[in-house]
């Protein structure tokens, strides 16, 4: 039998916590879970704009599971850990496949520890919990995020030695690209993973975002096109723009499907380009934008742009329609809708009647009413102009909303 090392025999399990103490733990995770993610993102630059991209949510979940695990061994030490130490081997494989050093994942994990062990005094104090039991429970996340890192370096191994054929490689290469990372293309990082799948990098590309619900058929897709569907949101990156040819392409993949043709961009900018059509995809569900199945996100920009920070849409509303203020609120609606009206036509009464299903005599009387509370707001281009954004934002709000 191998030796173990001298160290071996000398490194004790930790004792066990009280069950009790998972009752304690277990309101803390969802708020502890966002605290280290912020101190993983302060003190790890390379992890900042992971976070925000395509896989922030599967890294978001592993540190979830990875902690629910914890909780879990200490209610009943013998619950199974299968789940969580496939996701530590999966985020082992990932930073692999991205090109990283193991020591990012390693510093990520001391600075969970670090986190939770803050919390923990915290919390002690709040329960007063005895200095032998906070000692334990020390061990204990000590002795756990050693597991953890010896899981994630076994998938790092894995990934580094298996085999890997071109399929892998095109998929790595999607995650590298839609990262939102910094690398350049010219990176030999880049430039070789393009060269080992046999994708040249073409100037602009243009992404697809699809809903988890349904999947495309891979079968009419172009050999060039790069797919990823078995992340939780599922994607595609088309090289170069959306000729007739590849929405023909598109339209066959896709039939079923709900999908956001994201917008044609330079190929560094192909993560912010699946970020907009995936939030266009999330207005759809909503009815914000109103579209087919399968839509282009060029129709909908200016929609993107207005609903990109809903509270300073929100406030923007209360400032620039304070004029309103008073009235009560069918009033209220029945003006804006006619001011919005008024500001994105600028047609007749007659028009505008036929638009709001009013007489042309309502109309008239409201912009007399208008013109009386705005007074020289609406003259003056720039005041006009904030009064339109503000009145577009809320009507698209309240077709979320369902109205």
């Amino acid at each position: 039998m191998p030796d173990a090392g001298p160290a071996a025999g000398l490194v004790e399990p930790p004792e066990p916590l009280p069950p009790e103490f998972a009752a304690i733990m277990r309101p803390e995770l969802p708020s502890l879970v966002e605290e280290i993610a912020v101190e993983i993102r302060r003190a790890i630059p390379e992890y900042d704009q992971l976070l925000e991209g395509p896989y922030g949510e599967v890294l978001q979940q592993g540190v979830e599971q990875n902690l629910a695990a914890f909780v879990e061994q200490v209610a009943n030490p013998k619950s199974p850990t299968g789940r969580r130490d496939e996701m530590c081997r999966r985020l082992g494989r990932f930073e692999a496949y991205e090109g990283r050093s193991f020591q990012y994942l390693r510093s990520a994990l001391r600075i969970g520890a670090r986190v939770a062990l803050r919390r923990a005094k915290t919390v002690g104090t709040r329960y007063n919990i005895s200095p032998t039991l906070m000692a334990m429970f020390a061990d204990a996340v000590f002795a756990h995020v050693d597991a953890t890192e010896e899981l994630c370096r076994e998938g790092y191994r894995e990934a580094q030695s298996g085999p890997e054929d071109a399929g892998a490689r095109r998929r790595r290469l999607l995650r590298l690209l839609l990262s939102g990372g910094a690398l350049p293309l010219a990176h030999p990082a880049v430039t070789e993973l393009a060269d080992g799948a046999g994708w040249p990098l073409p100037d602009v590309a243009t992404p697809v975002a699809l809903t988890a619900d349904r999947r495309p058929d891979p079968e009419p897709l172009h050999p060039d096109v790069l797919v990823e569907l078995a992340d939780p949101q599922p994607h595609l990156l088309v090289p170069g723009p959306l000729t007739e040819e590849r929405h023909a392409m598109l339209a066959a993949a896709l039939a079923g499907c709900r999908a956001a043709l994201g917008v044609t961009v330079p190929l560094a900018r192909s993560a912010d380009s699946l970020r907009w059509a995936r939030q266009a995809l999330a207005h759809a569900e909503t009815g914000i934008v109103r579209d087919g199945p399968v839509f282009a996100c060029d129709d909908h920009l200016v929609t993107l742009w207005l609903m990109a920070d809903p509270p300073l849409a929100e406030e923007l509303a209360r400032r620039q329609l304070a004029p309103l203020a008073g009235h009560t609120p069918v009033r209220r609606e029945r003006l804006v809708d006619t001011l919005r009206v008024w500001l994105t036509t600028r047609g007749t009464a007659a028009r505008m009647a036929r638009l709001l299903h009013v007489h042309p005599q309502t109309v008239r009387y409201r912009l007399r009413s208008l013109h009386q509370l705005f007074g020289a707001q609406l003259d003056d281009h720039d005041e006009r102009f904030a009064v339109e954004v503000a009145v577009r934002t809320l009507h698209l709000r309240q077709r979320g909303d369902g109205g």
